[in-house]
């Protein structure tokens, strides 16, 4: 057994240097150019704290990108989980549709970031999107508008293109569940407990594991979610649909600014550590107390 051990950390070494060597690296670079000026064609100047002074006390575009992002943080956390969960249940119970959504369920995780974009784009496009054609047919005109460049249903707009992703949960969920032992359902069956039951106080206190994990990947990949944006929005109208990585990216290739930019970076980096750390505790992710 040790010497099979051996030989898997022999294998591992070798990504396991150079993953640590391009993110130690990575970040390196990321933390100390975020205490410069630094745009392109000109040498890093150190300036100390200035960027994160003025990111906290000039900068109203990096505090509405970070109200952004911590409202579709918190959505991501609680809406989308508790769909997938649901969702889990659900198909739990009927073995054929299980086995159906598994695949169907994968399809929003396989596609990139810019086709969903494109896709709701059309799928809310003012002049033959679905959405609105549906409204005219039914008489709303009223209702009928851009729907990614109103300010009213803008940010709702940005915040159903993510809703696709809460499929994820589901499949992790349902693996998770056919985990447990039939046995426990036995007991519980013997018991007098019905479904709804089984499901509220065997299945879900069973589950916490998973849904803490969920909730940690659900929650952190709004901490990536540019693409989307950028197909969609742009951060507009205004800066309403600005998130933080839509912000980094405005400002380092829009702006010219690297050290502000990184500055932003560094910040997100702290956050998302921050979030994972409150997260693992919150769900007691590994312990065995249920």
């Amino acid at each position: 057994m040790a010497k099979n051990k051996g030989y898997i950390a022999l294998f591992l070494l070798p990504t396991l240097v150079l993953f640590l060597i391009v993110y130690t690296v990575s970040i390196a670079i990321l933390f100390s150019t975020s205490f410069t000026e630094w745009s392109t064609g000109t040498k890093p100047v150190f300036i100390g704290l200035k960027n994160y002074i003025d990111m906290f006390t000039n900068d109203s575009d990096f505090r509405r990108s970070l109200l952004n992002t911590c409202i579709w943080i918190f959505l991501q956390s609680t809406v989308h989980v508790v769909i997938g969960v649901l969702f889990a249940i659900i198909l739990n119970m009927k073995e054929f549709y299980w086995k159906f959504a598994r695949t169907v369920f994968m399809i929003p995780n396989i596609i990139s970031g810019a086709a969903v974009g494109m896709l709701f784009l059309c799928i809310l496009n003012p002049e033959f999107g679905a959405v609105n054609s549906i409204v005219r047919l039914l008489g709303f005109e009223d209702f009928s508008q851009n729907w990614f460049m109103d300010h009213k249903t803008s940010f709702f707009s940005v915040t159903m293109t993510w809703l696709p992703y809460a499929a994820i949960v589901t499949i992790l969920v349902l693996a998770e569940i056919a985990a447990i032992p039939e046995g426990i359902y036995e007991a519980a069956r013997i018991d007098g407990a019905n479904e709804v039951k089984i499901n509220i106080y065997i299945v879900l206190p069973l589950l916490r594991n998973i849904i803490g994990t969920c909730v940690i990947l659900s929650g952190t990949s709004m901490l990536q979610k540019l693409d989307i944006i950028v197909m969609t929005t742009g951060g507009g109208p205004g800066n309403l649909t600005m998130n933080l990585p839509m912000y980094i990216y405005k400002t380092a290739l829009m702006d010219n600014n690297f050290g502000y930019s990184n500055a932003i970076g560094s910040f997100l980096v702290v956050f998302g550590i921050m979030l994972v750390l409150l997260y693992r505790r919150i769900f007691k992710i590994g312990s065995s107390e249920v």
